[in-house]
């Protein structure tokens, strides 16, 4: 479903911010991408949906190249940042409507996800109220509802529990795992390594813009944990 080839990115000639990283996301993985603040997650994700350009390798999503296809790469997937901007002068059932309107969602089929999902997130009743209304834990629910009204192929989220209370943390996971059991795959960055290690099956660990390790979750941790993996790879490397 994803595959990245040899990408690097620099945002100057003297550093890179990734430096030739290859990695493969397949239909059905949760794929976590593991890395400390700068070492090159958000710049990745950002690339892979079409919004940083970049130098070298190429990066394929169901096939297509996001270099050379990007709207129908666009078109099968959905992003979510981990501080999401929206249209604040809207109210929250105008904003999914125009998120619906963009992927071309069938009338019916948008009203039954967002009453699927607004209802999953506890978010209906504020639906009618202004975007700027709204604490950023209900923007990031707002957020992942409108990335979830076209069902995506290919999920792409930074840090996306962050701001979520508990039960809508675990809503999120329980809809992750359907998702992929469905198909779909979700590549996604977070520094809480616990729910990473519970709900990935795949993982990969960046450092300072380099691929340092990636592969099944239980053959990348082992006997350890994942934290603990984590540690001694970005402190030993």
């Amino acid at each position: 479903m994803l595959k990245i080839v040899n990408y690097t990115k620099s945002y100057s000639q003297k550093a890179k911010a990734v430096d030739n990283l290859s990695l493969h996301v397949k239909k059905g993985d949760i794929f976590g991408f593991i890395g400390h603040n700068g070492a090159g997650k958000t710049t990745t994700i950002k690339s892979v949906a079409g919004i940083l350009d970049f130098e070298d390798g190429d990066i394929f999503i169901d096939g297509k190249s996001i270099k050379k296809d990007d709207i129908e790469c666009k078109k099968i997937m959905a992003y979510i940042p981990d501080n999401p901007d929206l249209y604040l002068f809207m109210t929250g059932i105008k904003y999914l409507n125009f998120i619906a309107d963009i992927y071309d969602v069938p009338v019916k089929e948008r009203e039954e996800r967002i009453k699927k999902y607004s209802e999953a997130f506890e978010l209906t009743k504020d639906l009618g109220d202004p975007i700027a209304s709204y604490s950023h834990g209900m923007r990031q629910k707002l957020a992942l509802i409108s990335a979830l009204i076209h069902e995506p192929k290919l999920l792409l989220l930074d840090e996306p529990f962050v701001g979520l209370d508990p039960k809508a943390s675990f809503t999120l996971k329980e809809i992750m795992k359907d998702m992929c059991q469905k198909g779909s795959a979700i590549f996604f960055s977070t520094h809480v390594l616990d729910v990473a290690e519970k709900l990935c099956n795949k993982v990969a660990i960046i450092k300072g813009g380099k691929l340092v390790v990636t592969g099944d979750m239980s053959e990348v941790k082992g006997n350890s944990s994942l934290e603990e993996i984590f540690l001694e790879l970005v402190d030993h490397e």
